[in-house]
Order: structure tokens, then sequence, then C-alpha cells
């Protein structure tokens, strides 16, 4: 395993990471969690990956389950606050009372002490930002928190909050999770420069494109039974953002120079996100011991500048005026 540092931080975060959004405590058995969880340590994974809303909250109380089987200094766990976790008016955004109030539920459900990282799991534009910076080093100086981040905020919106950070004294973001994949290239152009900027660290999801980049779906064709686009539980993501006979064809195209280079597309889609210097670390969505351990052979695939271009002209990167974000 490699590991890389998160950002400008001290905390060292193993280059690919454990995700549980869909799969530990969703649609896979405790066995199969279990597994998952024991292969990922075994192989040197430390940084695992979760949310309060994953599964409301079931994702997290299975993880700090599997979890407490191993020496919790070996781990790096990150969860999220925002997503709505109840029907009241104060269930949801990042409040200083939502943030207050799930953290400590989270902590409960997992079992530990504190987190390494608690992140905001996209913006509230209803909390205005110094409210939730202010939550954060509250959270931080009652050792509950080591470090805090956010996932899907626009880079202005990263700026500003570390402004806001610096004039309150307080901690300043230390871990970005943007989606970043073959089919998803936007925070090359504005997020990743201003993280640098910021010393900040990013651990990337959906280097897969929820499956679409390991070349399971044909042009043409609905997808196989059985698969995650098949599956009304999972397939919200993928239908509505990947779904098009293109995508699915630059897929083909990807598993037949991956082939030529005597690997799986699967592995070379993770291994190309890994090789940009803005990422700390890739979270990977197994659902099964077979596909994480095949997913970790990304880390045995030296990326040349050769193979780098003929997957550029695969997937090309967008232009600074599709920035997203």
């Amino acid at each position: 395993m490699q590991y890389r540092q998160l950002g400008k931080w001290g905390a060292r975060v193993s280059s690919l990471g454990l995700g549980t959004y869909l799969t530990v405590g969703y649609t896979s058995d405790d066995d199969t969690s279990r597994a998952m969880v024991r292969c990922a340590y075994e192989q040197g994974i430390n940084y695992f990956d979760t949310a309060n809303a994953y599964a409301q909250g079931e994702a997290e109380r299975v993880l700090g389950r599997l979890l407490a089987e191993y020496p919790r200094s070996d781990l790096f766990v990150l969860t999220k606050v925002w997503a709505p976790m109840g029907q009241g008016p104060n269930d949801r955004g990042l409040s200083a009372k939502h943030i207050r109030e799930q953290c400590d539920t989270s902590l409960e459900r997992l079992g530990m002490d504190y987190v390494d990282a608690y992140m905001c799991h996209r913006p509230d534009p209803d909390t205005p930002l110094e409210e939730t910076v202010r939550a954060m080093e509250d959270l931080a100086r009652a050792g509950k928190i080591l470090y805090w981040g956010v996932s899907e905020w626009p880079a202005p919106m990263i700026v500003k909050a570390n402004a806001i950070a610096r004039e309150l004294r307080a901690r300043p973001i230390a871990v970005s999770q943007p989606r970043y994949n073959l089919l998803y290239r936007y925070p090359e152009s504005l997020l990743y420069p201003t993280t640098a900027e910021e010393g900040i660290g990013n651990v990337v999801f959906s280097p897969l494109a929820h499956g679409m980049l390991t070349g399971k779906y044909q042009p043409g064709e609905e997808p196989a039974a059985g698969t995650r686009a098949a599956d009304p539980r999972q397939n919200a993501v993928i239908k509505k953002m990947y779904w098009t006979d293109e995508n699915k064809a630059k897929a083909q195209s990807l598993v037949a120079l991956a082939n030529e280079l005597g690997m799986g597309a699967a592995e070379l889609a993770i291994a190309w996100c890994l090789t940009n210097p803005a990422v700390s670390s890739a979270i990977l969505g197994a659902s099964s011991v077979e596909q994480l351990s095949q997913n970790l052979k990304a880390l045995e695939i030296a990326m040349t500048p050769e193979i780098a271009a003929r997957m550029d002209s695969i997937f090309p990167a967008p232009g600074e005026s599709s920035e997203q974000h």
C-alpha cells in the first residue's frame, strides 16, 4: 500500500480507501462487509469512508462494529453531516445545532470517541459559513474530530471558508471530497489548483463512475441483471450522470486499451486517478472481496506518459469554461 499526505497536514492516508456508500450496511450482507473490511485492512488500507446518511445510519453502525476488531490508531475514519436525518426543521444542513447533534450520534453509531475527519457532505446556502466553521472548531476543541472537510463545495466557497477560519483563528479545511473519474474531470480546472494553494488534500469518490468505466455496459443495451445499473436501489446516479451510448463506447475503448496492456479496465481507471498529484486517496466502492481485490491491483500499475496520453485521447479533459466547481 502507498500512503499519501492529506494535503499539507500531518495525517497520511492510504492511496486507496474503502467506502461504504450503497454497500456496507445496505446491499452487502454482514459476512461480505466483514470480509471486505478485513481484506482492506490486511492490504494496508487505513482510510475508511462513511456518512450518517448512508442507509440512514446503518453504514456507520456496521462499519464501527467491524472496525472495532482493529487498533483504533491504525485507522483513519471519515464521516459526514448535512443530509436530512429526520423530519424536523433542524434535522438537516450545516447549522451548529445539526452539526453538534449529528456528530454525537455518528460517534455513538461508530462506537468511537472521535473521528479523524468530519465532512460537510454538501454546501448549505441557508447557514452562514462562519457558523459552520466555528461549529467544526468547537468539535475539534472538544476532541470529537481531528480534521474537517467538505464534499462537492465550489472552489470559491472553500477559499471563503478558509478566510473565515483565519479570522476566527479556527482550523481551516483539511480535506475535500470531489467526484473524480475519467468521465468527470472538472475538478482539474479550478478545484485542484485551489486545494493545492490552500494545502487541502482530496479524497476522491466514484473513480469508476458508478461502474460505467468497468466496461460491463454495452452501447445500445440495457444493463444486465445483477449489475448496479440494473438495481433501482443503486442506479440513480449512473442513470442520471453517465448512462449514454457515448460513455459506454468510451468505456469499451478503455477496455480495449486495458486488454492490450494486460490489465483490467477498472484498475486502469483507478490508477489514472492516482496519477494526479492533487489526489490523496481514491475511494473504492466495491461490493465484494473479489471486486476489492481486483481494484487493489491499481497500485501495481505504472502509468507512463504514453498510456496517460492514450487515455486522454479517449477521455479529453474539459476546457476551463466547463468548470463546474
